[in-house]
C-alpha cells in the first residue's frame, strides 16, 4: 500500500491517538511507541515498538528498523541526543531535535525565551539540592512554584507558601522527575487574572495561531478549557509576538514545522494586561483537547498538515466550547465507564472521548467530555455537567 509519509510516533497516549487518527486520514502510516502495549495510540495505529523512549539504543533500532520520513515526539521524556544525532544522519525530527532538547528540560526553555529572546517571565531560580532550594526561595520570596525540570502533566509541582514547605515540596519534586537529573525550579509566584494556552502553527507557508484557549490546572495539571478565551487586542497580539518569536527560535536543523503550545499567564498591570510566558511544548497540547469540538481543524489535524507539508489555512476560526476531563481515583486494571448514556443524552452539542488506556490510577485521566454552547461560559458548564456523568466502575485492584 502507497502512503503520503511514514511517522514513528513517540509516545502513544491520548494526544497520540488524536494526531494518529489526524495523520491516518491523511494517507499516513504510523507506527505507535510507548513503554507500554496497547497503548491509546497505539489501538489505532498500523503498527507498534514497545520500548522506553529513554533508551537511545532502542530507539535508533526502531528508526532503522522503519526508516520514517518524520520521527514524532508527543512526549517529553525522550533520549534527545538520539534524537540529535538521527537528526544529523539524515531524518527528520519533527518540529526538529533542538526543539525536542529545549522543551524536554524547563530550565532550557526557560533560559532561551528569558536571557537570549528576551521574553517577559516570571522570576526564577535552579537547584540540585535542598541547600540550593533554601538559597534559591530566599531570593525569589514566597509564595512560589517549585517543579521538576523534566516532569509532564503537572507532576511534581507545588506551590510552597513559606519555607516551612520546602523540604516537602523538594521531596515531591524529586519523586516526580523524569529522566536522570535531579534539578528543579523556583519560580516567582504570578498572581495572574488568567492563563492561556495559544496554539501557534508554522507551516510551509508561515505561521498561523488559534484562538486562544483558556484553561484550569489543579495539582499542576490541566482540568478543564475552553475556546476562545476572551482577552483584550493588546494583550492578544503581544502573546502571538512572543509565541512567534520563540517558535522561530527552535527550528535547529530541521524544517520547525508543526503545532506549538505556548503558554501564558497574563495579568492586569498599569498600562493594560500584562503577558507573560509560561511554557512551551513542540507538540499538540492538552488544553488543546477543546479544539475537538472548537475547530473544524483541530489541534491535531493541523500538526498532521503542518508536518506533512500541506495548506494549513491563515486563519483558523474557533466557536464557543470547552472540555472537562474524566479523571480516574484509584489504581486498577479491571474497571469499566458507567454513564454515557446519559452523559450523551443532551443533544450533539456535546461529546465524550474514552481514551483507552488500560489502567488506572490517581488522578489519571481517562477521557475527556466536550461541549458546544453559545458562549464559553455557558459550553464550560454543560461539558463538567457532562463529564461529572461519566463514572468509573472499578471491579478490581491492580494487575
Amino acid at each position: 500500500m502507497a502512503y503520503i509519509a511514514t511517522i514513528l510516533l513517540l509516545g502513544s497516549g491520548e494526544l497520540g491517538r488524536e494526531f494518529t487518527i489526524s495523520a491516518k486520514r491523511l494517507g499516513a502510516k504510523v507506527i505507535a511507541c510507548d513503554a507500554y502495549d496497547g497503548a491509546p495510540a497505539m489501538q489505532v495505529a498500523d503498527e507498534r515498538e514497545v520500548f522506553s523512549m529513554l533508551d537511545g539504543a532502542k530507539l535508533r533500532e526502531a528508526v532503522e528498523k522503519h526508516r520514517p520520513d518524520l520521527i514524532v515526539p508527543e512526549i517529553e521524556a525522550i533520549r534527545t541526543e538520539m534524537l540529535a544525532q538521527l537528526e544529523a544522519a539524515g531524518f527528520n525530527v519533527v518540529p526538529s531535535a533542538r526543539a525536542a532538547q529545549l522543551t524536554m528540560n524547563r530550565d532550557a526553555i526557560r533560559d532561551l525565551a528569558s536571557s537570549d529572546l528576551g521574553l517577559v517571565t516570571s522570576r526564577y531560580r535552579y537547584a540540585t539540592t535542598l541547600e540550593e532550594v533554601d538559597a534559591a526561595a530566599a531570593h525569589i520570596g514566597f509564595p512560589l512554584v517549585m517543579k521538576p525540570v523534566m516532569s509532564s502533566s503537572g507532576k511534581g509541582q507545588s506551590k510552597v507558601e513559606s519555607e516551612a514547605g520546602l523540604q516537602e515540596a523538594w521531596d515531591y519534586a524529586c519523586a516526580n522527575m523524569r529522566g536522570d537529573r535531579a534539578r528543579v525550579i523556583l519560580e516567582e509566584f504570578v498572581d495572574f487574572d488568567y492563563e492561556i494556552t495559544l496554539l501557534t502553527v508554522r507551516h510551509r507557508n508561515g505561521i498561523s495561531f488559534c484562538s486562544p484557549i483558556g484553561h484550569r490546572q489543579d495539582r499542576g495539571d490541566y482540568r478543564e478549557s475552553w475556546q476562545p478565551a476572551a482577552m483584550s487586542k493588546e494583550a492578544l497580539a503581544d502573546a502571538q509576538k512572543m509565541a512567534e518569536k520563540v517558535v522561530m527560535a527552535l527550528e535547529g536543523e530541521g524544517r520547525g514545522w508543526g503545532l506549538y503550545g505556548v503558554e501564558f499567564f497574563v495579568r492586569s498591570g498599569k498600562a493594560g494586561e500584562e503577558v507573560i510566558f509560561s511554557e512551551l511544548s513542540p507538540r499538540p497540547h492538552d488544553t488543546g483537547m477543546v479544539t475537538l469540538a472548537s475547530q473544524d481543524l483541530t489541534e491535531f489535524d493541523l500538526h498532521a498538515r503542518a508536518i506533512l507539508g500541506l495548506p494549513v489555512p491563515a486563519l483558523i476560526a474557533a466557536r464557543p466550547a470547552a472540555s472537562a476531563v474524566i479523571l480516574a481515583d484509584r489504581d486498577s486494571a479491571d474497571f469499566a465507564f458507567e454513564g454515557l448514556e446519559e452523559a450523551l443524552a443532551a443533544d450533539d452539542s456535546v461529546d465524550v472521548r474514552i481514551f483507552g488506556k488500560p489502567a488506572t490510577r490517581p488522578f489519571r485521566r481517562m477521557g475527556v467530555a466536550l461541549a458546544r454552547a453559545e458562549d464559553t461560559d455557558a459550553a464550560r458548564t454543560l461539558a463538567a455537567k457532562v463529564a461529572g456523568r461519566v463514572r468509573i466502575a472499578y471491579r478490581g485492584g491492580p494487575a
